[in-house]
Order: structure tokens, then C-alpha cells, then sequence
């Protein structure tokens, strides 16, 4: 069930100009699927779909590639920007960013599709990852800082 959904909001996405999670909602229903705001909302972070904006200026859904460097490198700049420290406490890593800046480094972060990061959630100049492991948090906490000064604050 859940692959056939996933399979579908791609094919949404794909054919429509989809703004919201609601018009994934509706959209799927109208395909007789029965689904929550909360498994769209997890649906659309499974599948790494961004917002990207259309020609006439509206934001719509659609796949991240990783292959396009171009989204990649700004997101890396992003993080880079913002980082400020990281340090690990057992398998859980924070990430200290400016104010305002822990989602887009979360994002950024969650776009490099580290298997060993669990998960992440980011409050307003904090990013929490969970790792899979104590030896991986510190590690990943070296690869953090290796590409925060890979590009000149």
C-alpha cells in the first residue's frame, strides 16, 4: 500500500503543478486512496521532495535529485554558512547553527543521505541528529566540521 502511494504522489507531482499537502490529499483520494495529513507529510519526506518554483513564480512539488548539482552545491553552501559548531553526546550529534538557519542546515544535512543519521529534527539555531551509533556520531561530527570549513565563511 505504501509503495503503490509513493508511486502515485510521484506520478501526481509529475503530471500537476501540486502546491500543497492538501492537493496531494485530494489528489489521492480522487484515486480512492484514504490517507492522513500526517502520512503525506511522512510520505513527502520519504520520497525527499522539495518545493521548487514554477515558471509563473508558484511553488510546486517535486522530486530532489541528488545528481543536480546545482540544488546540492547551494544547499552545502547553506549549511556551510550557517554552521557554527557540532560536538556528540553518545549516538546523538547537535549541531549549533546562526539563529534562524537549523532547518536549512537540517535540510542540507538530510540531503546528503548519510545512512548512518537516523534522523534529525531542527529547531530555531539547533539541529538534532540521531546516528546509529556513538563511533558513527563522532565521526559524522568530523565530517560536519571537515565541510563547514570546506567553504570560505
Amino acid at each position: 500500500m505504501k509503495h503503490a502511494r509513493q508511486a502515485k504522489i510521484l506520478e501526481i507531482i509529475d503530471k500537476e503543478v501540486i502546491e500543497t499537502q492538501e492537493e496531494i490529499a485530494d489528489r489521492l483520494k480522487k484515486a480512492g486512496m484514504e490517507v492522513t495529513q500526517a502520512t503525506i507529510s511522512r510520505d513527502i519526506k520519504e520520497l525527499r521532495l522539495i518545493k521548487v518554483m514554477t515558471e509563473d513564480g508558484r511553488y510546486k512539488y517535486a522530486p530532489f535529485n541528488s545528481t543536480d548539482n546545482t540544488v546540492f552545491n547551494r544547499l552545502m553552501t547553506v549549511f556551510s554558512k550557517s554552521y557554527v559548531s557540532s560536538d556528540y553526546a553518545n549516538n546523538i550529534v547537535v549541531v549549533k547553527t546562526l539563529p534562524g538557519m537549523a532547518p536549512a542546515a537540517a535540510s542540507a544535512i538530510d540531503s546528503m543521505n548519510y545512512p548512518e543519521i537516523v534522523g534529525s529534527i531542527a529547531g530555531d539555531d539547533t539541529v538534532l541528529i540521531v546516528c546509529r551509533s556513538e563511533k558513527i556520531a563522532k565521526e559524522f561530527v568530523e565530517k560536519l566540521s571537515k565541510l563547514a570549513k570546506s567553504d570560505d565563511k
